[in-house]
């Protein structure tokens, strides 16, 4: 990649992010975030408590993209079927004809994903992982680009399952939100007195863009002591003390990716140590099972023993490789 190209994805990144803001305010470094998982052609799921503008959130993303959208609001009753599609015989033509679900869309919003039950919430392993669904034996590619962005609130108890291990390692990150400032919360009052502010949010990047800048992160240059730098932070997260399973090898590819998408979101063409320390957290930390988290309630965790102590830990301990240009 050339530093024209990186300035390129820097320009329309930041266009993505400002349109966005224009619906979640003081939320900035959540959003880039957000894209920085879009543009690494992964998934990302928000966890917060209700109120915070999740849904907005992940609205107003759908929104500034010029592409397909399906919104699956995930409740106790929702089949598989009901995500991916059902095959129906039509007794005309005496064929069997598949009806796409709504998980055929370039954005697909999962709102409330842990309100499914985990049979339902296994629909969307293959569509996650492969870009594909299958269904009586018979499988359908999902449209490119594919990105699903889920919310899950993490401290309700009733009429919730928690997301499997299996699950959560699909999404390439979680991210948090938090409250707002008190000046942050007077503006989001003043900005919705009359309409809300998710109306005035436009496309500003097509389909075929969005691919392409896709494409072109995935050429962002990374030095072989980067790459030993991504793998020694995953490897510790597997003989850590406090952890009984670390991150797999998706860790470390989606460690690579993230921080290909940071370095190009900062207009660079080439990847640095501070851009895997920026993003380690978000698509480390939900990949970890600590040793005191109740199986039973594996999506509390970062309330009783903060996971993310223990990446900020591994980072600190790992040496950080020198002279990456």
């Amino acid at each position: 990649m050339t530093e024209k190209e990186a300035i390129e994805i820097q320009e329309q990144a930041g266009t993505l992010v400002v349109e966005v803001e224009k619906a979640i305010l003081g939320k900035r470094s959540s959003i880039e975030m957000i894209v920085a998982g879009l543009l690494a052609d992964g998934h990302v799921l928000i966890e917060d408590v209700p109120g915070v503008g999740k849904t907005t959130l992940a609205k107003a993303i759908a929104r500034a993209l010029g592409c397909s959208f399906k919104r699956i609001q995930f409740t106790p009753d929702l089949l598989p079927a009901d995500v991916t599609g059902v095959t129906v015989y039509n007794q005309k033509t005496g064929e069997f004809i598949f009806t796409q679900g709504p998980v055929f869309a370039n954005v697909v919003l999962a709102d409330e994903i842990n309100r499914a039950t985990p049979k339902t919430q296994s629909s969307l392993l293959e569509c996650m992982e492969e870009s594909q669904v299958t269904v009586d034996g018979m499988t359908h590619r999902l449209p490119g680009p594919f990105f699903v962005i889920a919310t899950e609130n993490p401290v309700e108890y009733r009429g919730t399952y928690p997301l499997p291990e299996s699950q959560l390692d699909r999404f390439l990150m979680r991210v948090r939100l938090g409250y707002p400032s008190r000046d942050q919360e007077v503006a989001i009052l003043d900005s919705q007195m009359l309409s809300h502010p998710l109306d005035s949010v436009e496309p500003v990047l097509s389909e075929q863009q969005l691919l392409r800048l896709q494409q072109s992160v995935r050429h962002v240059h990374v030095e072989p002591c980067v790459k030993d730098y991504i793998v020694a932070i995953v490897e510790r997260t597997r003989d850590h003390p406090e952890v009984v399973l670390g991150s797999s090898p998706r860790g470390s590819l989606g460690l690579l990716r993230a921080g290909q998408a940071t370095a190009a979101m900062a207009g660079r063409e080439f990847v640095t140590p501070d851009d895997v320390k920026a993003i380690a957290l978000p698509v480390l930390a939900h990949r970890l099972i600590s040793r005191h988290i109740p199986v039973e309630r594996p999506e509390l965790s970062a309330r009783i023993t903060p996971r993310e102590a223990v990446i900020a830990e591994i980072l600190g301990a790992v040496p950080v490789p020198a002279g990456v240009r």
